[in-house]
């Protein structure tokens, strides 16, 4: 019987943190690294990642030239134009959107996972009963979809209603009847939403496909264990917000070790040890995965909202990286910028950059550079100057002063 380590240390853990990312040897692990020669290559290899992961977050913020989606995507897939990844999401595709860790695109094979939460969304999570309070404006927007087909948020908004209060509250029903699965989005365009109805979005497979909640729980923490290799019961439970539910995790975590799937394993630090869990899987690759050699010349920049960097204080803990977002801060209060992009350099995060892409220049100014050594290593600065290369490839501008540091 293979016997498993009950512990952890932090540079194992940055190690499983990394290959479940995909950005240590990613083809080891059954990963794309590069965008194929085809747009339906490329597509399909962004899919792959998503399906790995089980969610791909979205967020309007574009002021570096690409969203986090497109970030995402371009920091696995080298050579990846980032504004494919604005047209994922449309007819045939094998993803639906749907609150996940956030709002996120996700895999069509996890739509079954998502009946309990499209259950508990009858009612809004934040503004309530609004589908029982408003019954006829809800029954208007799903007959007006029904008879002229999908919808944005502003062609709703932009008919009927007599003040501002009436137009947001029909956008405010149409967001309640997707998330309590009685509509669909069906594509973006321009990053506009199109609602349409469920059974013209996810095909009937799937929608008759039955997951009682206790399966559903299973597929999502191990879908998120693999993810993240190592990590805490409340980072799972956070990959996909999932709150007051500790005894379902717990059970599901019981049975994922009952059925050889998982096991538990501490993180051993300099100060205490905390508990947490492992997939058999990539305990079985430990070994395979310390004996990389992870080049620190070769750096790529990660969005803020990566899968790797969301949960801040595990990025501490692994990397000793104080990851900020500092976008809702007045500007005389931010110490790194609007919107920084951690630079990832071999297995260490060595600094952040904040960028501003000037469309009608056609460049991608570098508004500034802060590394985390106060004089970084040569290869560190080599390390940022490839990532700022391949980045600015991947959203199709030229660089301006890429050299200043801070």
């Amino acid at each position: 019987m293979t016997s498993f380590p009950e512990t952890l240390t932090i540079a194992q853990a940055r190690r499983l943190a990394l290959a479940g990312a995909g950005l240590l040897a990613p083809r080891r692990f059954d990963l794309p690294e590069r965008a194929g020669a085809r747009p339906a290559r490329t597509r399909e290899r962004c899919h792959r990642i998503i399906e790995h992961f089980g969610y791909l977050q979205l967020d309007t913020v574009a002021v570096s030239g690409a969203r986090t989606h497109g970030i995402v995507l371009a920091s696995r897939l080298r050579g990846l134009d980032a504004a494919l990844a604005e047209t994922l999401l449309a007819p045939g595709a094998p993803l639906f959107e749907y609150w996940g860790h956030e709002a996120c695109w996700l895999p069509l094979s996890l739509y079954p996972c998502f009946a309990w939460r499209r259950r508990q969304y009858q009612v809004h999570p934040w503004w309530g009963d609004v589908l029982r309070e408003h019954r006829g404006v809800a029954q208007s927007v799903l007959r007006r979809i029904e008879h002229e087909g999908p919808l944005r948020s502003l062609d709703l908004e932009g008919r009927g209603g007599t003040g501002w209060w009436d137009l947001k509250l029909t956008r405010r029903v149409a967001e309640s009847l997707w998330l309590a699965g009685r509509l669909a989005i069906r594509e973006r365009r321009s990053f506009q939403r199109s609602f349409d109805l469920v059974e013209r979005v996810i095909p009937a497979g799937v929608r008759s496909r039955r997951v009682g909640d206790a399966e559903a729980f299973d597929t999502l923490l191990e879908r998120a264990l693999a993810g993240h290799g190592w990590a805490s019961t409340g980072t799972l439970a956070a990959t996909w917000r999932l709150v007051k539910c500790r005894d379902r995790i717990d059970a599901s975590l019981g049975r994922l070790c009952e059925a050889g799937r998982i096991v538990p394993c501490a993180l051993r630090t300099a100060r205490r040890t905390l508990p947490g869990w492992v997939r058999i899987a990539d305990l079985e690759r430990l070994q395979e995965i310390e004996r990389l050699r992870p080049r620190r010349g070769r750096g790529v920049l990660l969005s803020p909202f990566d899968p790797l960097l969301w949960d801040r204080a595990r990025v501490q803990l692994l990397f000793d990286f104080e990851q900020r977002i500092e976008i809702y801060k007045p500007a005389h209060q931010r110490r790194y910028g609007y919107y920084c992009l951690p630079v990832l350099a071999g297995e260490c995060l060595i600094g952040r950059v904040d960028l501003k892409a000037r469309r009608a220049e056609g460049v991608l100014e570098v508004l500034s550079v802060h590394f985390e050594r106060p004089k970084p290593a040569a290869r560190d600065r080599e390390a940022l100057a490839r990532a700022l290369e391949r980045f600015s490839a991947s959203v199709g501008l030229g660089l301006r002063d890429p050299s200043r540091s801070g």
